[in-house]
């Protein structure tokens, strides 16, 4: 693996949460995008590590879009944030998070690295490791950094986020039984 890029991670197990990562979406009409929660439990230090310092490098790659001084962290948006402090949602519970997002599609592969083409494979609560860049922005007055979407592996499957899907026999299959409403 190379550590040539300083500002580039790839994670250890994280949960995959708000996962669009087969077909981009438009948000309030920008340009679509692809992208992913990663939610890293508080326990892996060593990936939570790995994107702080990935973040710090990126706020000194990115100099020159803050005006050529390096910014107070604490005045900067970061993509690394609290699960128990920003999220009121069981999922988060315990973890930290970052929201990654890409105009190019990521690489979906399973653990033995063959492409994942059944977008039902890979959804809201599998595991999966996954590469992410992060980058410097200033638009708009707004200064901080933000992550970028790489590749996914999928590990292992999880309970479903989101809401329990209920299939549509669950829902209908009473009514089909009964033909009283053609009468």
């Amino acid at each position: 693996m190379s550590t040539a890029n300083p500002t580039r991670v790839v994670t250890g197990e994280v949960r995959l949460s708000y996962a669009n990562i087969f077909e981009a979406k438009s948000i309030q009409g920008g340009k679509p995008k692809y992208s992913v929660s990663l939610i890293i439990p508080k326990s892996d230090t060593d990936t939570i590590t790995k994107i702080e310092r990935a973040i710090d490098a990126a706020i000194e790659a990115g100099i020159g879009k803050f005006g050529g001084k390096k910014p107070n962290k604490a005045a900067l948006k970061l993509p690394l944030r609290d699960g128990d402090i920003d999220r009121d949602d069981a999922a988060y519970a315990g973890a930290m998070f970052v929201n990654a997002n890409s105009t190019t599609p990521p690489q979906v592969v399973d653990a033995d690295l063959q492409p994942i083409l059944d977008a039902s494979e890979v959804y809201s609560g599998c595991y999966a490791r996954v590469s992410v860049s992060f980058y410097a922005f200033n638009t708009n007055g707004n200064k901080g950094v933000a992550c970028g979407l790489g590749n996914i592996q999928k590990l292992r499957d999880g309970e479903p986020l989101g809401g329990n899907r209920i299939s549509a026999e669950d829902d209908f299959g009473a009514f089909a039984a009964s033909d009283d409403f053609l009468n």
